[in-house]
């Protein structure tokens, strides 16, 4: 490791990695620091992803799959099952091997690596961020950057550091638990969605299927109401009813920011990318491929704004403005349905899966999904049309 380098990024997740990549590409030097000391450890994500959006950034290998899918299920609270097919195919992840080999690419793209690395401040020159300190083992580092990106996750503390607002609504971050269990018998060409305003006020819960009765078992909940109803005891509950006799290999809890991206995400010298910049689809929490595709940006704009010599917040804009036009202006529109979405009833929701389960099988499209829903909301259609068109 150097004491200097033209950008570090702070945590080697999928967006940490992929920025780091796509800068070191560009022709800059790169440092990419990881906290835990090994990439990839714990899975904090239900490793779902889609084929379309994940191909603009890397190409797919098939030892990251631990199941296809090619579909949904969405479960009604009186447990009416609807079946929607997708246009493209579905992965779920095994995210331990995927994120170690998107850090390794960065390393081959010419990054330096280095784990166990926490980084527990900014420096500052002339007011403008300069680099990270960072304790390393048992020794005090500090290095020098002309950029550094934030990819530290929904506790990320370097934008706060640098003096952006970062704070989520309590409304606005789910507070979610998860399971990967055995003994979990389901159809695994669909991953599936249970909603219920009662049981699951603010989200969801979900089963990812990681094939050979193995999946993911979890739940969100708005920080709303957290505070009365734990999601991990939810969560038992849900097993203890329908899968008994499951065994489960691990646990993990967290927050997802389910919100619009952070109104800066951008200051002279910084760039925050990923849940450090809420930039998880609002609607469904998940945030690999979003958070991929806005870090394939951000690298080639700081790589093209080291070039350049201008690391000013006026220069990196380029990153924004890329971001909204990719996805960002999407999320914005996401998360006004999400709003209505999470709102209704369990009679709405019931009512709603009641029309869809009258459609053919081919119309259950994303946006009918979505206008059986917000039946009684007849102005959201515009919006709707403007997500997915």
């Amino acid at each position: 490791m150097n004491k200097k380098y033209d950008i570090v990024v702070v945590g080697a997740g999928p967006a940490g990695s992929t920025a780091a990549r796509f800068a070191a590409q560009s022709g800059a030097s790169v440092l990419l620091l990881e906290k835990d000391r090994e990439i990839g450890i714990p899975v904090r994500c239900a490793e779902g992803v889609g084929e379309k959006g994940l191909e603009t950034v890397v190409k797919i290998k098939p030892h990251w799959i631990a199941q296809e899918v090619s579909g949904v299920t969405l479960i009604s609270p009186s447990e009416d099952r609807v079946d929607v097919e997708s246009n493209e195919m579905g992965y779920v992840l095994n995210r331990k091997i995927f994120d170690y080999e998107l850090a390794q690419m960065a390393a081959t793209a010419g990054a330096d690596v280095l784990t166990r690395a926490y980084v527990h401040g900014l420096l500052f020159r002339e007011g403008k961020v300069s680099g990270v300190k960072l304790q390393h083992l048992d020794a005090e580092l500090e290095v020098e950057a002309s950029i550094v990106i934030g990819a530290d996750g929904v506790e990320s503390r370097v934008g706060r550091w640098a003096g952006l607002k970062t704070k989520t609504s309590m409304k606005d971050m789910e507070t979610c638990a998860q399971v990967t269990a055995s003994h979990i018998d389901v159809d695994e060409r669909y991953c599936q969605f249970y909603f219920s305003n009662e049981k699951y006020p603010g989200g969801y819960l979900w089963i990812f299927p990681k094939g050979n009765g193995l999946a993911n078992v979890g739940l969100g909940l708005s920080g709303e109401y957290s505070k009365h109803k734990s999601p991990l005891a939810c969560l038992q509950d849900f097993l203890d009813a329908k899968f008994p006799h499951a065994s489960i290999l691990t646990t993990v809890a967290g927050g997802v920011p389910c919100s619009p991206t952070l109104e800066q995400i951008i200051s002279d010298g910084l760039m925050l990318v990923g849940d450090a910049a809420h930039q998880a689809n609002p609607v469904s929490g998940g945030g690999i491929t979003s958070g991929m595709i806005a870090a394939k940006i951000a690298g080639q704009v700081a790589g093209a704004a080291i070039a350049d010599g201008n690391v000013s917040k006026k220069r990196l804009t380029e990153y924004v403005n890329l971001w909204n036009k990719a996805e960002g202006n999407k999320h914005k529109v996401f998360y006004k349905l999400k709003k209505f979405v999470y709102n209704l009833t369990d009679e709405e929701l019931d009512n709603a899966a009641r029309i869809l389960l009258d459609m053919p099988i081919e119309k259950r499209t994303l946006v009918n999904i979505f206008k059986s829903a917000l039946i009684k909301h007849p102005s959201l259609i515009v919006d709707i049309i403007k997500a997915f068109a």
